[in-house]
C-alpha cells in the first residue's frame, strides 16, 4: 500500500466523485478507478458504493479514511521534519487543548515562543480529553492541555498553578440563579447536563452522592460551548468549571460554585520516550523554564 493510494481514497472520499478527484489530481478516471479497486482487493474490503451521483463510503471505507488520514499526516509531518532540519528554527507544533483556565498560561508560552522564532507555526485543536490522548499516543498531536483527572503513566507533565472550581451554570432565570453558592444536594433536583468524559462524570455523581439513573440527565456534553446552547435553551443546568470561556458567552446565563467547593487543575503533558521534532523540543524546553512562573502566577 503506497500513499500515493491513500491520498487518491482520500480526495476521492472528500469529494464523492471520482471524475472531480482525477482532475484534482492530475490522473485519468480509468486510472483513479484501477487504482481505488486494487486497493479495495488488496484490503478484502469494499470501500465505496459507486452510483450515477458519486461515491458513497461504506462502513469499512469510513473506517480506512480514519486510518488513512492519520498514516497521511505522519507522513506529511514526517517529510516536513527533515526538510526543515537544516533551516531557521521553524516548523508546525501541534497541541490540544481542552477548555480550562490553563490556556491563558498556555497562549503566553506560545505567544514568547513566536517572538523567539517567528517562522515556528502552531496548529491547536479544541478536543475533548480522551481525542487529545489518542492522538498523542497516535503521534498525531505533540502536547496537550488538559484537565486532571489524567492518568499522566506514559507521559511527561506539568501541573499548572491556577485552580479551576466547580459550578453550575444555569439561565439567570432559575430558581437558584441569585445564590452565591449552591449544594450539589440542592441542583441534583433539577435537570442536569454533565460532561461525557467518564472519570469526571464519575466524580460528579460521587459529589451528589446518587447514580445516573436517580437524576435528571437530558444531555452529556463533550466542549461547554456547544452545551450553554442548551443551557441558554432551558435544557437544563451544566456542571463544569469557572475557568471555561464559554460560561462568559451569553449575559441570560450565570455561574454559581458549588459546596462543598471542588477544584482542580490543568496539566500540560508530552509522551514520554517520544522522539520530537527539534522544533518541538525546543518548545517544550520553554515551557519547562517557565515551571516556576506558572507555579507563581495563581
Amino acid at each position: 500500500m503506497e500513499l500515493r493510494t491513500l491520498r487518491y481514497f482520500l480526495t476521492t472520499a472528500n469529494e464523492g466523485n471520482i471524475s472531480r478527484a482525477a482532475d484534482i489530481l492530475h490522473v485519468t478516471q480509468p486510472t483513479l478507478s484501477r487504482q481505488l479497486m486494487e486497493l479495495e482487493r488488496e484490503l478484502g474490503a469494499v470501500l465505496m458504493v459507486r452510483g450515477k451521483k458519486g461515491v458513497t463510503l461504506t462502513d469499512d471505507g469510513v473506517f480506512f479514511r480514519q486510518r488513512a488520514e492519520e498514516i497521511v499526516e505522519l507522513a506529511d509531518r514526517a517529510e516536513k521534519a527533515f526538510a526543515e532540519r537544516d533551516n531557521a528554527v521553524s516548523g508546525i507544533i501541534t497541541i490540544g487543548a481542552t477548555e480550562a483556565v490553563g490556556s491563558r498560561l498556555l497562549a503566553k508560552i506560545m505567544k514568547r515562543f513566536s517572538e523567539k522564532y517567528p517562522l515556528v507555526q502552531f496548529h491547536l485543536y479544541n478536543e475533548m480529553a480522551d481525542n487529545i490522548k489518542d492522538k498523542m499516543d497516535k503521534g498525531l498531536i505533540d502536547i496537550g492541555l488538559l484537565l486532571e483527572p489524567v492518568d499522566t503513566t506514559k507521559y511527561e507533565f506539568i501541573r499548572l498553578s491556577q485552580k479551576e472550581t466547580w459550578g453550575v451554570l444555569m439561565k439567570d432565570t432559575h430558581p437558584l440563579a441569585q445564590r452565591e453558592v449552591i449544594s450539589v444536594e440542592e441542583i441534583s433536583a433539577y435537570p442536569l447536563i454533565l460532561p461525557l468524559r467518564e472519570n469526571v462524570r464519575a466524580e460528579i455523581l460521587n459529589w451528589i452522592g446518587k447514580e445516573e439513573r436517580e437524576l435528571q440527565i437530558p444531555l452529556y456534553y463533550t466542549l461547554l460551548s456547544n452545551a450553554v446552547l442548551m443551557v441558554d435553551a432551558g435544557m437544563g443546568c451544566a456542571f463544569c468549571l469557572d475557568g471555561a470561556l464559554a460560561i462568559h458567552s451569553s449575559p441570560s446565563l450565570r455561574f454559581v460554585p458549588i459546596v462543598p467547593e471542588h477544584t482542580t487543575r490543568s496539566v500540560l503533558l508530552w509522551k514520554k520516550n517520544q522522539l520530537f521534532t527539534p522544533v518541538t523540543s525546543l518548545f517544550i524546553q520553554e515551557i519547562n523554564m517557565l515551571k516556576n512562573e506558572s507555579r507563581e502566577s495563581e
